[in-house]
């Protein structure tokens, strides 16, 4: 391609509580965008607090905390039980090597005398047992903020959770916490974490302490001087046992978070829905760092048994001497849980190994690129969000242009089988392989295919309700089923795997039984419905194109296009037929792969129109903004850096649209909005695009299959 580049709000007293019950029947709405009001926050602490008191099914606190200086021990008897050594005074003595110029050094020694003195059961002999939910009272008995600094700091007991709506960054300080199944130790990087209210909220958990010999306060203290004033590292002092985790939380703003919430659709993508708005716990010191707390109410991933079993057997094998790399397939019907079943696995084989190896098969529901790609991507990092937090550009990538696969099964294969080609065989990174939710009649099918085209290792089957809505894929099943390209009793359809990959003439089949809420059934709460999780990765994609550097977002409409000649590249189109005539009609103001043909485009002075469609590298998208018919150009918008364009020679136009907030909310605009249009009617006979359907047979056909 030719390119030419031109005041924290404390809760309320107990004297207004049967004053706030009364009031709440006429209060005013509440937009969850209010939330960082501090005021709006003080009326919704005081109301949720009073509610909550009157649902038996919440658990809470019985008494108030009491203050710092009031406790004697912070951890309840009732959560805590004495280890095996006797700590009525002397067999239990604390000894600490702190610098004698630290500030908590008189404040420990009188606290440690006079715990021992009073024959209370010292913090570094006990054991917390409790496995309850962070909220509330508890969130302000183990967590501190510095306003001058704008973090807060949180000690977590073994096995204790904090399930959150928002994003912020996390670091370790001490100890061990486990996000998504990712294990994050005290020395590793910061990692952001998203939990937006378009799916399951996040949960960080504590973990049990890796080394039980270190002098855990004296330890604890030195991380804490570093980010806390010494009132508040007193405070928090006093919660550190041999099985605490001290986490750093900062509040964090990328140009993705700055792009999403210019749109006024989305500007709330961050805060708890309505539904959890009663169980958000809004008076604890994290809620100004851009993270709202959740009551028990609301529950993170849930994992069933067979949820647990299939994670452990797939990572024990990985980690075991297995011959060659596992390559794991799942599969299951829609809306169980797939995606994030297989972030899970990732992340739980990132603690083992340094990268895994993403082949996507769903075009639906992409997870590194926008919808209607096929991608093999290197996985090196954790994913401790939804897709559209963690857009990147894969290894190698296809752009197949529709986000279902049902109007050309054969491209859908040859696509796939390509990208698969292209891994380096001698690779022994675990392989994870995503398909689509069509498991009936051609889905199906394709199923069995790819089961026999990949050598796999394991299958893993989600269902919901004690089934599994198709057939168990198991390798008895296998060896007389019918596949839309294969038949029993075929080992495997490609010569070149059989010698470079040996694929096992058996495999490891896995039942996963899902049973989150809601199982089964798309989400019908605002963002939570495939089509808008769809916009969000593709407005994730565009969000590259702003600047790094904090400042206000710049609309599309404002960036400076490159201008690429008609005659440097060919254009297609992928999911329809449209005549040459009207083919740039169709391309302008739209998303086009950008792609790259092994042959040369030649052009006798216009514009190169491709009349087939090709199965061919993409290196990224851009949006057409604009064609020039008297100059020859197109005016392209696209992240994708100079030294790649050079090697794009085509642009595919495909069935994924631009999100209709990029062309409506464009500030600026006088007289008639570009793009945009009422006058238009789909009850006209023709009006719809016209689909075609390649590579299905007819029922009357299917007699063979």
């Amino acid at each position: 391609m030719k390119v030419n580049k031109p005041k924290q709000v404390k809760g309320p007293a107990k004297s207004l509580k049967w004053k706030d019950v009364r009031g709440k029947r006429c209060r005013p709405p509440v937009s969850s965008s209010e939330l960082n009001s501090s005021p709006v926050m003080a009326r919704l602490a005081k109301e949720h607090h009073a509610s909550v008191k009157k649902k038996p099914t919440v658990k809470r606190l019985r008494n108030k905390a009491k203050p710092v200086s009031e406790m004697k021990n912070n951890i309840p008897r009732t959560a805590i039980k004495p280890s095996h050594t006797e700590a009525n005074g002397g067999s239990a003595s604390m000894e600490f090597t702190m610098d004698n110029e630290s500030n908590d050094w008189q404040d420990w020694k009188e606290y440690s005398k006079s715990i021992q003195g009073n024959g209370v059961e010292t913090a570094r002999d006990l054991e917390y047992v409790s496995t309850s939910r962070l909220e509330g009272e508890s969130l302000h008995c183990c967590a501190e903020r510095d306003d001058r600094q704008n973090h807060a700091v949180l000690v977590m007991q073994k096995h204790q959770t904090l399930c959150f709506r928002g994003k912020c960054l996390l670091t370790c300080l001490y100890g061990r916490v486990e996000v998504m199944g990712f294990t994050i130790e005290e020395g590793q990087q910061s990692y952001p974490l998203f939990s937006p209210a378009s799916h399951c909220p996040l949960t960080i958990r504590a973990l049990e302490g890796s080394d039980q010999g270190r002098d855990d306060r004296t330890e604890a203290s030195t991380v804490l001087r570093k980010y806390l004033q010494p009132a508040s590292r007193k405070k928090l002092l006093k919660m550190i046992t041999s099985n605490s985790s001290i986490i750093l939380l900062e509040p964090m703003e990328t140009p993705l978070t700055r792009f999403l919430s210019s749109f006024t659709d989305l500007s709330e993508l961050f805060n708890p829905p309505v539904m959890e708005l009663m169980s958000a716990v809004l008076d604890t010191p994290l809620n100004g760092l851009g993270m709202v707390p959740l009551g028990p109410a609301i529950e993170g991933l849930q994992m069933s048994k067979s949820y647990k079993d299939a994670l452990n057997m797939v990572v024990g094998a990985c980690r075991g001497d297995m011959d060659g790399c596992a390559v794991v397939l799942v599969c299951g019907t829609k809306n169980v849980g797939k995606s994030s079943f297989i972030r899970n696995l990732i992340n739980n084989l990132l603690n083992h190994t340094a990268s895994v190896d993403y082949l996507e098969g769903d075009l639906g529901q992409t997870e590194f690129t926008p919808a209607g790609c096929l991608s093999l991507s290197t996985v090196r990092g954790p994913l401790l969000g939804p897709p559209f937090t963690h857009q990147c550009t894969p290894e190698h990538m296809i752009y197949y242009g529709h986000s279902s696969y049902e109007t050309d099964l054969e491209r859908y294969m040859e696509s796939l089988k390509s990208l698969w080609r292209r891994r380096p065989r001698t690779r022994e990174t675990p392989v994870i392989i995503n398909t689509a939710g069509w498991v009936k009649g051609f889905g199906f099918q394709l199923l069995v295919d790819m089961i026999r085209f990949f050598p796999v290792s394991h299958v893993i089957q989600l269902g919901h309700g004690g089934v599994t809505q198709c057939p168990a894929l198991t390798p008895e099943f296998l060896r007389t089923a019918h596949g839309s390209q294969t038949h029993p009793p075929a080992e495997t359809a490609l010569a070149e795997f059989t010698e470079s990959h040996s694929p096992p003439r058996s495999y490891t089949h896995l039942v996963v039984q899902s049973e989150f809420p809601g199982v089964g059934r798309q989400g019908t709460a605002k963002h939570q419905r495939s089509n808008e999780h769809r916009e969000l990765s593709l407005l994730a994609y565009l969000s590259q194109l702003q600047s790094p550097d904090p400042g206000p977002v710049r609309p599309l409409h404002s960036l400076t296009p490159y201008q690429v000649p008609h005659t440097a590249v060919a254009l297609g189109v992928l999911h329809c037929e449209v005549v040459p005539g009207h083919m740039m009609y169709a391309a302008n103001g739209s998303l086009v792969g950008l792609c790259c043909l092994g042959e040369k485009v030649s052009s006798k002075g216009g514009a190169v129109l491709l009349s087939q469609t090709p199965i061919c590298p993409c290196v990224g998208f851009g949006v057409l903004r604009g064609i020039d018919m008297a100059r020859g150009l197109y005016f392209l918008l696209t992240p994708v850096d100079p030294s790649v364009l050079r090697k794009v020679n085509c642009l595919l136009l495909g069935a994924i649209s631009l999100p209709s907030c990029v062309l409506t909310s464009q500030p600026g605009i006088e007289g008639e909005m570009p793009y945009v249009t009422t006058d238009y009617s789909f009850d006209l006979t023709g009006a719809g695009k016209l689909r075609v359907f390649k590579g299905l047979t007819r029922p009357s056909q299917m007699g063979a299959l």
